[in-house]
């Protein structure tokens, strides 16, 4: 089973494309795709909405996406080609409550790629693809954390250094691909992950 995890330091930077790329350029991999998202206070992680509830069952939640219009971010993904899609929503910092579940969804498929930077925390994937905007300033704190696990960088062409205090020293000598939206994935991208995808699987049948 091939598994890629895409973080990247903040929204609005293309993770998601860079997910729904993948999917598309690497058909053969079958995809289970998965939308992680963990909301604030005052969120309810069964739909997203406003909720001052504080129950156990309100804490998270995973939803199977089943519309393939490409109108939200786990519909991008059915519409690129994955063969299923799950949209998981938990309270900040309770990611772990919901761990038993994503692990027997990710046993259901042949491969999956997952859009998150906190299940690093739970996983170790075959793969971590970090997508970073210069000209966006905020940089999260799991963002942060887990900089020096990505294999490579997803890197924006951009004029604009807006980091303050923020060292890219843990991914100093790793691959960075260059990319200008719309296009959020090259062929450099689709080669670099065939080929690490490919290496693993040789080297996990190699240990069998």
């Amino acid at each position: 089973m091939a598994l890629i995890v895409i973080g990247g330091h903040s929204r609005n930077v293309g993770k998601t494309s860079v997910v729904a790329g993948l999917i598309a350029a690497l058909p053969e991999y079958n995809w289970t795709a998965f939308k992680i998202t963990q909301h604030g206070h005052g969120v309810c992680s069964r739909d997203g909405k406003p909720c001052h509830c504080a129950t156990a069952d309100h804490s998270w939640a995973i939803s199977e996406e089943t519309d393939r219009s490409g109108e939200t971010d786990s519909s991008r993904f059915l519409a690129a080609g994955a063969a299923r899609a799950w949209w998981v929503r938990t309270e900040q910092g309770r990611l772990a409550e919901a761990m038993p579940a994503i692990r027997r969804k990710l046993q259901d498929g042949e491969n999956a790629i997952l859009e998150s930077n906190s299940i690093l925390k739970f996983l170790r994937p075959d793969l971590y693809l970090t997508v970073l905007d210069p000209a966006t300033p905020d940089f999260k704190k799991s963002a942060q954390e887990f900089l020096d696990r990505a294999d490579a960088v997803i890197l924006h062409e951009s004029p604009v250094q807006a980091w303050q205090e923020i060292s890219l020293k843990p991914v100093s000598g790793r691959p960075t691909f260059r990319i200008r939206p719309p296009h959020y994935v090259t062929p450099q991208i689709i080669e670099f992950v065939r080929l690490k995808l490919t290496t693993e699987d040789t080297e996990k049948t190699e240990k069998t």
